[in-house]
């Protein structure tokens, strides 16, 4: 039943915070017990634990008479922010979490730092809430890899190992209850019971569903407050620097987690090894640990691509000196007199693109018939196997069932929805919003999308002209040199244009999504997130790919003939340059994709410095601090942790390293016939982001809150998409823009024999082209009056054969790989229905933990059959155990309307 929710000011608050400080939840006392002597990550009395920092910036500047309209503007401001501030932290307060203030006085503003610490009794009542899972039982198996399994097979040593300090247990889990607190492992002591990452998901829990206003207004939660410039941050702390400690004996089990992060995982020495998945899971959680692990498993699936395509385009080096096509062009000198390009251009001898025909066969030759099938299969396969190690990590960090069970509305959605409804699956009230309401805003996000492709599709129309414009510019030019080279300059001009548009939108674009998936009121941050990825990857698939789909498949296709030129607003329609069609789409793919991901890693390598360089100079000009010496520059020696995490920048979440990378998927199974390259500049580039994503992670981000995740997200489905568009494009790019087919056809038509393709490829003009009746030659199968040859239509015929039996072959071959290759393992199965057991009789009123039966040391059934012992014949009733109370049987009542049998 939907309620409409009250519209309450200031006193509302949501799921009734002011009873979370009720001492009745888990143990009695207060839960501060003494921690590690060298942890800074304390209040002043050196026990209560730091677990999360609130921070704001004050002008000290005294607001004088006669000031400016601005600087009165600027003063309400800051006192409109006060109030929300003190309302804020009076709520948290009331709320059961304890503060400590700090301040840092500098020349012309205060630094104040509150910092939140949640008791146990506070800890208890949100893990309830919010479905934290603790720990049954130990798990004793270990991890393995598909890799590290087939090298300790194969007896080959195992390079890429590395023994790990501090590994985290794996457990038994199961959703938190706290009248069942002495049934989980590790209850006993209250300071450890908690990770640190899950008292940092409760603080952040009651920080964004906190109001500080009227709730009809929007005005809660601190992520509003920070938009509003209320706070400055709001972050959990680092365990400690990430440097290693001084000194030549160090013992690895002392290092802190983010040490062992930088250690083994983040320093560029660390290239060929594991990545430390589990550590990263215990220091991030489990959504940070999912992007590492999904960019990890694909760089190595790239090696073999890598192998393969390097190999092809070796064999296209080998087609370059023996190709007879080739050879025919260079030896032809003015064998073939071509056309002109253009209206002012001059007939020009098919013998000067020697070269760039030579440079063609690089990329179009029969090995990318075999490598497209290859990748193809290979995306398929790919796929599968990630879906079964997804499944065994999200089983391994508690994630397998996060999206169906466990996952609570998002506190802007509980604060702003304007109804009520019972969730058919738990049984609590929860918020909610009209579906058509929802409907009628997504109809509308969808419009803007398409307005803004239609604008995309507007720039790639402007640069077709672009180069077409800059050609003629270039040949009326009197340097021999751009007389020759118009065509490729203006190609590679348009490239480098087209690249710089794209970035451009892409910022623009980005935000107007975060607007319109903010107002579409998703219920769910997972919801939330995968509409925000939908829409915008849309818009970068068009804005990408618009441009090499144009080369890929129109250019060159609506030319006409010598005389019958086809035209696009009074301007001759873009031919393929000399060397072909498919010279320019593995250019365009290069400078795209490479480009790409160049400017990108310098501005990953060099931004995140610059930016923490202009931090530290805004935070320390000069400082009077309370404690420590002034160094220069105004940093204090021995500086707070809140203060040293303040300098670090905010990180932005996982969306622009998803997205770079399924956008590099895409350029690779969807254009690779083009440029059987693609797989090792993307297996490089990745190499390098690895590294430089997690430098990020632990020396320049502040800490992000952990947040839970099942999987990739959307991100798989559109992964899944992409596999299926790039055996079409494949296909077609095979059949219709590659020389393959042609050479096929005129090779089974002549003995086996390529002697004479050139000119069986070649049109001739027709005789009234021009006053003097010289005839020239085209590229087109078309007679001297312009009708298409008889070959034409065979060819036409044996290229949609072609697309159809690889399409059918490919997806054929993929779906038998698909029901071969289960999604989720067998033994992962049965550890979740083991799992499910636990969880059960541990929650059960009448059972105790200890009466469970544990499994032996591996956790593995035994699969040897034994014979079934003999019943004993007794008449007797089993004894019941002392325990267990009777049965309650109560005898079913008959139904008064059913007559008896």
């Amino acid at each position: 039943m939907m309620r409409r929710g009250e519209e309450r000011e200031d006193i509302t608050t949501l799921i009734a915070m002011t009873n979370t400080a009720d001492h009745s939840y888990g143990s009695m006392d207060t839960g501060m017990s003494q921690v590690s002597s060298g942890d800074k990550n304390v209040f002043s009395d050196g026990i209560t634990r730091i677990d999360f920092v609130l921070v704001w910036e004050e002008s000290l500047a005294v607001l004088k008479d006669g000031a400016s309209e601005k600087d009165k503007s600027c003063h309400a401001t800051q006192d409109s922010h006060r109030k929300w501030r003190e309302d804020f932290l009076s709520r948290l307060q009331a709320a059961g979490i304890d503060q400590e203030m700090r301040e840092v006085l500098q020349a012309k503003k205060k630094i104040s730092y509150v910092l939140l610490s949640a008791p146990w009794s506070v800890l208890c009542y949100y893990a309830e809430e919010i479905s934290l899972r603790v720990p049954l039982q130990m798990v004793t198996t270990p991890n393995y890899n598909w890799s590290e399994r087939m090298l300790e097979k194969t007896k080959i040593p195992n390079l890429m190992s590395q023994d790990l300090p501090s590994m985290p247990p794996n457990y038994y889990t199961c959703q938190f209850r706290s009248n069942k607190l002495e049934r989980f492992l590790g209850s006993e002591n209250k300071e450890t019971f908690f990770k640190t990452t899950q008292r940092h998901q409760v603080l952040y829990e009651i920080l964004a569903r906190t109001p500080y206003g009227a709730l009809k207004r929007g005005e809660v939660g601190i992520d509003r407050l920070l938009s509003e410039n209320a706070f400055s941050a709001a972050y959990p702390l680092h365990e400690g620097r990430f440097q290693m400690p001084e000194g030549d004996a160090v013992d690895s089990q002392s290092l802190s987690m983010r040490q062992i992060l930088h250690q083994y995982w983040a320093r560029w020495a660390s290239w060929k090894n594991y990545q430390p998945l589990d550590h990263i899971r215990e220091y991030y959680g489990e959504k940070i640990a999912l992007y590492f692990a999904w960019l990890g498993f694909y760089t190595g699936w790239l090696l073999p691509a890598a192998v393969v395509g390097t190999l092809v385009f070796l064999f296209g080096i080998w087609l370059m000196v023996t190709d007879v096509p080739a050879r025919e062009i260079c030896e032809s000198k003015d064998g073939f007199v071509m056309c002109p390009l253009c209206k002012i251009c001059s007939y020009w001898n098919l013998s000067s693109i020697c070269t760039t025909f030579k440079a063609g066969l690089l990329f179009d030759n029969g090995g990318t018939v075999f490598f497209s099938i290859f990748m193809a299969l290979w995306a398929v396969t790919f796929l599968e196997y990630w879906k079964r190690t997804s499944a065994v990590l999200a089983h391994r960090w508690d994630c397998s069932e996060f999206q169906e069970t466990e996952e609570r509305p998002r506190p802007e959605f509980t604060a702003t929805a304007p109804m009520t409804l019972r969730n058919p699956v738990t049984g609590a009230e929860e918020p909610y919003f009209p579906k058509r309401s929802r409907f009628n805003r997504t109809l509308t996000g969808g419009m803007v999308i398409m307005i803004m492709v239609s604008v995309v599709l507007m720039f790639v129309v402007a640069i077709i002209l672009y180069r077409v414009i800059l050609s003629i510019v270039l040949y009326k030019s009197q340097n021999a040199f751009l007389i020759f080279s118009a065509g490729r300059i203006a190609s590679l001009t348009g490239s480098v244009l087209n690249l710089l548009v794209i970035l451009m939108l892409s910022r623009v674009y980005i935000y107007l999504a975060q607007v319109l998936t903010r107002w579409e009121m998703h219920r769910t941050q997972t919801k939330y997130e995968d509409m925000f990825i939908l829409k915008v990857f849309i818009f970068q698939f068009v804005n990408f790919y618009s441009s090499p789909v144009y080369i890929a498949f129109f250019k060159g296709r609506f030319v006409g003939y010598p005389g019958n030129y086809y035209k696009l607003l009074g301007i001759r329609n873009e031919d393929c340059g000399a060397g072909g069609c498919l010279i320019e789409l593995a250019q365009e793919l290069l400078v795209i994709m490479v480009g790409k991901q160049v400017i990108n890693n310098i501005q990953e390598f060099i931004m995140p410095k610059l930016k923490s360089w202009w931090q530290k100079r805004k935070i320390h000009p000069k400082v009077r601090a309370e404690h420590g010496e002034v160094k220069e520059g105004g940093q204090t020696q021995d500086a707070a942790p809140w203060e040293t995490d303040y300098e670090l920048l905010l990180c932005e979440g996982l969306f622009d390293e998803y997205l770079e990378m399924v956008l590099q998927f895409g350029f690779i199974t969807i254009f690779v016939a083009a440029c059987p390259l693609a797989p090792l500049f993307a297996l490089i580039n990745n190499w390098v982001e690895v590294r430089l994503d997690a430098q990020k992670f632990v020396c320049q981000y502040r800490r992000p809150v952990a947040e839970r995740a099942q999987d990739i997200g959307i991100w798989l489905d559109i992964l899944q998409v992409i596999t299926y568009v790039a055996v079409i494009s494949n296909a077609f790019l095979i059949a219709f823009t590659s020389d393959f087919l042609p050479r096929l056809y005129y090779r089974y038509n002549n003995d086996g024999n390529l002697q004479g393709y050139v000119n069986f490829t070649l049109g001739t003009s027709p005789s009234n082209f021009n006053a003097n009746n010289t005839q020239c030659r085209y590229r087109g199968y078309r007679d001297r009056n312009g009708h298409f040859r008889p070959e034409y239509f065979h060819l036409l015929a044996c290229r949609l054969a072609f697309v159809i039996i690889f399409e059918h072959v490919v997806f054929f071959i993929g779906r038998l790989i698909d029901i071969m290759v289960p999604d989720i393992p067998e033994d992962v199965e049965i550890k979740i229905k083991r799992e499910h057991y636990m969880a059960k009789e541990a929650l059960a009123e009448n059972q105790a933990l200890g009466k469970v039966v544990v499994l032996v040391e591996k956790e593995n059934l035994s699969t040897e059959l034994r014979r079934r012992a003999k019943p004993q014949t007794s008449t007797a009733s089993p004894p019941r155990e002392s325990n267990s109370p009777p049965p309650l049987l109560n005898p079913i009542p008959e139904d008064p309307d059913r007559s008896p049998l």
